[in-house]
């Protein structure tokens, strides 16, 4: 205790003094608005760019298991693109693979799997949001914050849509991670204050050493052995497996990719994404630990820590004013950015999943074969009496006519499409596109009373994110199986999602009726929310998931012949795009040539193209992962409890991802997009010689039709809101 007991911030009180001065709400009213006028600027910039350009307290274990367990999805679902890429090149989402495979019922089964996770999302991002602005602004209401995130959200989300989200969560992580590498500095780099009790690794650990005894093993925060670590790991794992297999909003960002870079992007978003939960909870939560130690009693109460508020109040500790500020612009950047995403998917599945499908299609199909403009058959299924003979949209000269005058025209008004076979149907998605926007409205509004009524309800953002696995990890394995297993059926699918759902919240409830109280007035959240219980119900969710869904459709479907598992994937690659077919966007990216009896690359040129890339994602995606949960783990837990030296070299561990993970998520996309931008722009500026899919080379006037294509492809693929296209 004597290091302890030598060092005061404070020389006449010998207690921790935070600066007075607090983050006014004029001052976070300012910084919002500034914020959302250069979201526009950007929204507005990426718009113009498409269309003119591309035409708590586990100890050390708790910030490592939060990491790892929100990591290792995404490096998973990197190798699950690929199959997607493969077996339904067309599909944008899991939804259209769903409705191919199985048909409407289970469809619908799973888009409320889909809406139900996009929901618990949105309400853990609310609840946190406003909780960390109305500790770090005081005169903020629960209804100003709640109204000024569903604003934010909504105000870029309509103005730039899928494509501009991707944009702005560029910029929101960067600053992000400047914010983290800052408080990084401040807790572990010597302060010029003499009286800063932190500053260095030493006096961190010196001062946890001092503190408050644990539950892991040796009874000190620098043991990797925690039985509620690991719990909460546990948790953690199944709970985002839920949270990013059954969210549209993953499925979009992996299709806007191109085919080969999606893999890449998710394993590298993994790795980058690891450095802010677990450097990020690591700074913070020592940071909290020390610095209670120091002024001799916990900084803020457990019900507070629940709510979220460990990092606003150490950022107000290291940093006074200033670290008040620069949390509210994280935590506004990144609500903002995962609030656009969730806004952005659920508005997909209302407009593009519900809407379109069962309440008012463009025309009823019976499969995903017909052709959705002509309700004819194509490519495989086609006979000579009933053979969709629609052109493309590439290749219609009244559609770009079309075009050129829509786009030259400055009224709000745009003529009317004049092309014959494809302007209804355009037409269509001009009023899909309109029901989207007013649905973005309606979605970013909704948060606002969504956040009152969980308010009132008294349910904690901790209890929720424990929750969170019971009710969707359940559908993880049905939705990875529909994209990978032919004999897997509807009835699997839909009774392994339900049925883990129920099986799940069955056995929580049961586990919390042996506790003291039992699910008794007062004690149900209290009992609901321990460690054990959450974990045997997130455990049985995900389990029985695998369990029914597997066992249902080996008992209901016959082992399948060569020729018949071909056909079930075959009817997922017929999901397409009439007006930019997969085929075209394919053959053009890999150079295949086309089978003349589809019109487009066979199932097997499709795994030949995407051979090496489905061995590295898979090979990469499980050694990562074997690495993350169980080697790296075990190596930790091997140690005991750690010494100073071993301590500091975690640190430095974290803060060398820190910084390697920043400098590659600030360079790198930023200069693939400006080198994306440079050749496209070249390309329409002077033009570069193509050749067609038979090898003649094109003359000037159809480069220029090619690349008008080429252009609204990639618009559609990322959702160009000025062309009201589907964003699934």
């Amino acid at each position: 205790m004597e290091f302890c007991e030598s060092i005061g911030w404070n020389s006449t009180t010998g207690n921790l003094v935070i600066d007075s001065e607090s983050l006014t709400v004029s001052v976070a009213i300012w910084i919002t608005l500034a914020f959302a006028v250069f979201a526009v600027i950007l929204a507005k910039g990426f718009t113009w760019i498409r269309q003119y350009v591309f035409q708590d307290k586990y100890g050390i274990s708790g910030p490592f298991w939060y990491a790892a367990g929100a990591t290792v999805q995404l490096l998973l679902f990197a190798a699950l693109s690929v199959q997607l890429k493969i077996k339904a090149p067309g599909a944008k989402t899991f939804l259209q693979v769903t409705y191919a495979r199985f048909g409407s019922k289970v469809h619908l089964v799973f888009c409320f799997m889909a809406l139900l996770t996009n929901f618990i999302v949105t309400v853990m991002m609310m609840m946190g949001g406003t909780a960390v602005i109305m500790n770090l602004v005081p005169g903020f209401s629960l209804e100003m914050a709640s109204l000024i995130l569903a604003a934010m959200i909504g105000s870029y989300t309509f103005i730039g849509g899928l494509g501009a989200t991707f944009y702005m969560s560029y910029f929101n992580t960067g600053i992000i991670f400047i914010g983290l590498l800052v408080f990084l500095t401040k807790v572990y780099v010597r302060a010029t204050d003499p009286d800063f009790p932190l500053g260095s690794v030493d006096s961190v650990y010196e001062y946890i050493t001092c503190g408050e005894v644990t539950a892991n093993s040796n009874e000190r925060y620098f043991s990797f052995l925690s039985t509620n670590g690991l719990m909460f790991g546990i948790i953690n794992l199944v709970g985002n497996f839920g949270t990013v297999f059954v969210d549209q909003s993953y499925w979009q960002s992996g299709v806007a990719a191109k085919p080969k870079q999606g893999m890449w992007g998710f394993i590298s978003g993994g790795l980058v994404w690891f450095a802010i939960p677990f450097t990020f909870a690591a700074t913070m939560g020592f940071s909290f630990l020390a610095l209670s130690s120091f002024s001799g009693q916990q900084l803020i109460s457990d019900d507070e820590i629940t709510q979220g508020l460990v990092a606003p109040t150490v950022a107000r500790a290291l940093m006074g004013y200033y670290g008040e500020v620069l949390m509210f612009i994280i935590i506004l950047m990144a609500v903002t950015s995962t609030g656009s995403a969730e806004v952005i998917a659920i508005t997909s599945i209302l407009v593009y999943d519900l809407y379109k499908i069962h309440w008012r299609p463009y025309k009823v199909l019976d499969n995903c074969n017909e052709c959705e403009i002509c309700g004819k058959n194509r490519g495989r299924k086609a006979k000579d009496s009933n053979q969709c003979v629609c052109v493309k949209k590439s290749e219609c000269v009244y559609c770009i006519t079309d075009d050129s005058l829509r786009n030259s025209c400055k009224d709000a008004v745009k003529p009317a499409y004049k092309c014959t076979v494809h302007g209804d149907y355009r037409s269509y998605l001009d009023f899909l596109g309109d029901k989207r926007d007013w649905c973005v409205v309606m979605v970013s509004l909704a948060n606002v009373p969504i956040t009152l009524v969980f308010d009132l309800l008294d349910l904690k953002m901790g209890w929720l994110y424990t929750f969170m696995g019971i009710p969707i990890a359940s559908a993880v394995v049905p939705i990875i199986l529909s994209v990978t297993w032919g004999r897997l059926t509807g009835a699997g699918m839909t009774i392994g999602a339900i049925g883990g759902m129920i099986l799940g919240v069955v056995t929580l409830l049961v586990t919390s009726c042996l506790e003291d109280g039992g699910l008794r007035n007062g004690h149900f959240f209290e009992n609901t929310g321990k460690e054990f219980n959450m974990l045997m119900g997130n455990i049985a969710a995900i389990v029985a998931g695998a369990v029914f869904c597997v066992a249902t459709s080996l008992i209901k479907q016959k082992p399948l012949t060569e020729e018949e598992e071909e056909e079930v994937w075959e009817k997922t690659r017929d999901i397409d795009n009439p007006l930019m077919p997969w085929s075209e966007h394919y053959t053009r990216e890999f150079n295949i040539p086309i089978h003349l009896s589809t019109d487009r690359p066979t199932l097997a040129q499709m795994k030949q193209v995407f051979r090496k890339t489905k061995m590295v994602s898979i090979g990469i995606s499980i050694v990562l992962s074997i690495i993350l949960v169980i080697i790296w783990p075990a190596v930790m837990a091997s140690l005991g409890d750690l010494s100073l030296g071993e301590f500091t070299f975690w640190i430095g561990l974290s803060q060398a991802w820190a910084y390697t993970a920043a400098t590659f998520i600030i360079i790198v996309p930023l200069a693939l997009e400006l080198h994306d931008i440079y050749v496209h722009y070249k390309r329409l500026k002077y033009g570069v010689k193509r050749e067609d899919r038979n090898g003649v080379e094109l003359g000037d006037k159809d480069k220029d039709h090619t690349t008008n294509s080429e252009s609204q492809g990639f618009l559609q693929q990322n959702g160009d809101t000025s062309k009201k296209e589907p964003l699934a």
